[in-house]
């Protein structure tokens, strides 16, 4: 659905969360390279095990979840997202702000 708005000249924003590059390299060329934002939602793997208030990382850890990602399946970090954003050092609303910043400049919005 988004890759045909997309083709007929709307925007879209999506939450393609996969942890293998090569799907998301399937999105971006599906959606359009010259119009597609990928950002990265940089958080260390002890990070997210701290902020997990439904303890799913704690029950992967004890083998309970299978293929989770980052405990017994892979996460592989995007290689060149167009945006990097460090859920450590900034707040929410800063990393919203980069994005929205990042797409202005691309002129996606105005």
């Amino acid at each position: 659905m988004a890759s045909e708005t997309v083709r007929h000249g709307g925007g879209v924003v999506c939450a393609a969360v996969s942890s293998y590059r090569a799907t998301r390299d399937d999105v971006r060329k599906q959606a359009g390279t010259e119009r597609f934002v990928e950002v990265f939602v940089n958080t260390p793997l002890a990070v997210c095990e701290e902020r997990d208030t439904k303890a799913m990382y704690a029950r992967a850890r004890r083998c309970e979840l299978k293929k989770f990602t980052g405990i017994s399946d892979p996460y592989l970090a995007p290689e060149n997202p167009e945006a990097d954003l460090d859920t450590v050092a900034n707040i929410a609303e800063t990393n919203a702000n980069l994005v929205l910043d990042y797409i202005k400049y691309q002129g996606f919005v105005r």
